[in-house]
């Protein structure tokens, strides 16, 4: 399905029933990174898994921006009249999350992120000289947000009012004091190491996220 928000072109699936969960995936991929999970949280939730702008079947952009993603989700969740929805951003989909829940404090029943980032200086060395390297080849803009955005704040932080939970696999890209600083800093949030998992391992073709968000949301 599509739907026009914030100026741009969205596709989304919807799976399910039940109370509405919003899942988006992280930066270079789309929807379909979640499909293991979606299995599992249909059963509970209607999930809706949206295309970030610029990735998947979603309208094509000459430059991202996290802001404008949040907004993009803030409309989505409007025009479509979704009451509290659970939030759960991966990657640049927790980015997503954090600022959104920071906007609009009264518009989630719960956030969940996993391996989100503060700024360009969360990513470890080695991990951010490939993506880097891959933003002279890649003619979009995908890597290049990652070199100048996002630069989310304690005060930021400290807004966010909804019940949170940070996730990271033990391996992730993201330096572990990073995310560490996020459940530490939002008042009330809980932290969750996934051991020997990387960036991914526990959410690409895996189930583990998705036992993980029913046991928060119950």
């Amino acid at each position: 399905m599509f739907i026009t928000v914030n100026g741009v072109r969205l596709f989304y699936e919807k799976t399910g029933s039940g109370r509405p969960l919003i899942m988006v995936h992280c930066n270079s991929m789309d929807h379909k990174i979640f499909k293991s999970a979606v299995k599992v949280l249909s059963e509970c939730f209607t999930v809706y898994c949206p295309d970030s702008r610029d990735h998947g079947k979603s309208q094509k952009v000459k430059t991202l921006h996290y802001e404008d993603m949040a907004e993009d989700m803030y409309q989505f969740i409007t025009e479509l009249s979704l009451e509290k929805p659970v939030f759960y951003g991966f990657s640049d989909g927790g980015i997503i999350g954090l600022i959104l829940a920071y906007r609009h404090p009264d518009l989630l029943s719960s956030l969940i992120v996993s391996g989100a980032s503060l700024n360009p200086e969360s990513t470890k060395d080695l991990p951010m000289k490939f993506f880097k390297l891959w933003s002279h080849i890649d003619r979009s803009d995908k890597m290049r947000i990652m070199m100048r955005e996002p630069d989310i704040t304690d005060e930021m932080l400290r807004g966010i009012t909804v019940p949170t939970f940070v996730t990271a696999g033990e391996k992730d890209v993201i330096k572990l004091s990073h995310t560490e600083h996020i459940a530490e800093t939002i008042p009330g949030a809980k932290l969750r190491i996934f051991p020997k998992a990387g960036h991914t391992g526990y959410i690409m073709r895996s189930t583990k996220i998705a036992d993980y968000i029913l046991s928060v949301t119950e």
